[in-house]
């Protein structure tokens, strides 16, 4: 078993990328086996998520986009930021991310700040008084084999193009004080969301799905 600092060691070098892929099809198959007790969450950002490992401070999940995606669709936007840096690798298909300039002092703000806080299965979608403007300042491009980083509090969107599939290894490393943030409608209010969490049995049929993914590169 890969520690946090093993993984992050490999992606900042970028010298053994079939070490990542075989750990991930190592963990993606003790998922399908019944070996690893996690269960996979259908994000509302189009993303499915295995939390593989939580320590302190320190996560590491498999994200996979499929192809056809199930309809579940933020409450917000699709803008939002980190509490946490995160350092992800493609292991297959495409990543797009979309860098956000935020601007406090516009005039006629089209967006609302929203606090992201989770307990347990439900996240509180806390309405906060901040209005803002959200313009695009970068647009990155990552495919299998790249890396990039993401740091903790910086608006982005991240996304696949449709009808493609994309499967990465993140790392994230939660920063003291920090809150997830998403931009939403200026008349919203404050709302609580469920995640869909698949039981086992879905979530082995989609780690063997990924698997399968991360296999062709």
């Amino acid at each position: 078993m890969m520690s946090y600092a093993d993984l992050e060691r490999e992606i900042d070098r970028g010298t053994r990328p079939e070490l990542l892929r075989d750990w991930v099809l190592g963990v993606l198959a003790d998922v399908a086996d019944g070996r690893r007790a996690l269960r996979a969450v259908r994000h509302p950002l189009g993303f499915t998520c295995l939390p593989v490992e939580r320590d302190g401070s320190d996560g590491i999940c498999v994200h996979a986009w499929p192809a056809d995606p199930p309809p579940v669709r933020p409450t917000t936007s699709t803008m939002h930021s980190h509490s946490w840096d995160l350092l992800s690798h493609v292991l297959h298909g495409t990543v797009r991310n979309e860098l956000i300039d935020i601007d406090d002092a516009t005039a006629d703000p089209p967006w609302r700040v929203y606090e992201v806080h989770s307990f347990g299965e439900v996240d509180e979608m806390a309405a906060t008084d901040r209005l803002v403007t959200a313009t695009t300042a970068t647009v990155e491009t990552h495919s299998a084999g790249d890396s990039y980083a993401l740091r903790a509090g910086g608006f982005h969107t991240s996304e696949v193009d449709a009808g493609a599939s994309a499967v990465t290894v993140a790392l994230g490393r939660t920063t003291p004080g920090a809150c997830d943030l998403s931009l939403g409608a200026v008349d919203g209010r404050s709302h609580r969301v469920r995640r869909d969490r698949c039981d086992a049995a879905e979530t082995a049929r989609m780690a063997r799905e990924i698997a399968r993914l991360v296999a062709r590169g």
